[in-house]
């Protein structure tokens, strides 16, 4: 009986393996998405063609290390216009969680509400909680993945993201 359960748990963890989405690698066309912002506006990947696009996936609005995180972008947007580039922020919660999370934190880029989870899976970017990981894409003018960074330190990923632009100039 027990390795009946065994064999049966790993069928299932097999399989399980095989529907998750890897995630996308640099020089990889980035996937395209169309979502709602925290205003409503259907915002699409295509409509940023010519420009950087920091694409950042985080958990949850209104948690201490997402909120370090948008906070750190939000500071630094000056810095990222000059550089042609857009930050996208894109988590499962709702338009309004978003809204209120602008709200509350004064943000004034856009925040993306994939509540079907699709965007967060084509970017290997859904973990077992049905929340988005800490992950970032960096994604070149042409539509390209130029640089992806996994399980970010929210403290200073706005400086390494800023610093890997630079480096590609």
């Amino acid at each position: 009986m027990r390795n009946i359960a065994t064999a049966a748990l790993l069928v299932c963890l097999f399989s399980l393996g095989l529907s998750a989405a890897e995630v996308p690698q640099a020089g990889q066309i980035a996937p395209t998405f169309t979502l709602p912002s925290q205003d409503g506006t259907s915002i699409g990947l295509h409509q940023f063609h010519g420009k950087w696009v920091v694409l950042y996936f985080y958990p949850k609005d209104m948690t201490q290390g997402c909120t370090i995180e948008a906070h750190n972008f939000q500071v630094d947007l000056p810095k990222f216009d000059q550089r042609n580039a857009v930050i996208l922020g894109v988590s499962v919660d709702s338009t309004d969680s978003h809204q209120a999370f602008c709200t509350k934190e004064s943000l004034t880029f856009r925040l993306l509400a994939d509540t079907d989870k699709k965007v967060v899976d084509a970017y290997g970017s859904l973990n077992a909680r049905g929340m988005a990981s800490r992950n970032t894409f960096l994604i070149d003018p042409s539509g390209k993945i130029a640089k992806v960074w996994t399980s970010v330190n929210p403290s200073h990923h706005s400086d390494e993201v800023l610093a890997a632009l630079d480096s590609m100039k």
